[in-house]
């Protein structure tokens, strides 16, 4: 069991995780924001990362996290893609998919459409409903962190299905 400490580019603090498996462009960990707490996966772009490190502190919570018996699975039918095969298998296997660019922010949403290296989403807020006209486009270049099964991400996933369910539906003629 490998936990790791990730200094990222533009990120005020660090990010910690629980090393899951890695390829030559993504780590994928389960996530540790504070102390012992696992909270979901996070899936980093390598080349946001300007410093990996795993000493005292870091084999303190591999410990903890092994006393406590932490799967170390890899969520259900997950492998490595490209951006856009991240996305679809999120959505896929959740109903929606999150993910952070490259200012940091951080989105919900379905795909609308995708070309090539483009996408554009329907997104949804915190409230749980889905803005089909949001019609930003992005580029999966601006994409570093895709984030999934958090409490969060799933405290989401909830809200849109509770609007889902609750919105009614129109009576086509």
């Amino acid at each position: 069991m490998i936990v790791e400490t990730y200094k990222i580019k533009g990120y005020k603090e660090k990010e910690t995780g629980l090393l899951l498996d890695e390829n030559e462009d993504w780590i994928l960990v389960k996530h540790i924001p504070v102390d012992y707490v696992i909270d979901g996966y996070k899936l980093y772009r390598k080349n946001i990362i300007t410093k990996r490190k795993s000493k005292s502190k870091e084999e303190k919570i591999a410990r903890v996290l092994q006393l406590k018996k932490t799967k170390t699975d890899i969520p259900d039918t997950f492998t490595f893609r490209g951006i856009l095969e991240t996305l679809k298998w999120c959505e896929k296997k959740y109903g929606l998919f999150e993910f952070l660019d490259l200012d940091a922010n951080i989105f919900y949403g379905k795909l609308n459409e995708s070309h090539e290296n483009r996408f554009i989403i329907d997104m949804i807020g915190a409230h749980g409903k889905i803005e089909e006209a949001y019609d930003y486009e992005f580029s999966t270049d601006e994409i570093e962190v895709i984030t999934f099964e958090t409490d969060y991400f799933e405290s989401i996933r909830l809200l849109m299905n509770d609007e889902i369910k609750n919105t009614p539906k129109l009576n086509k003629v």
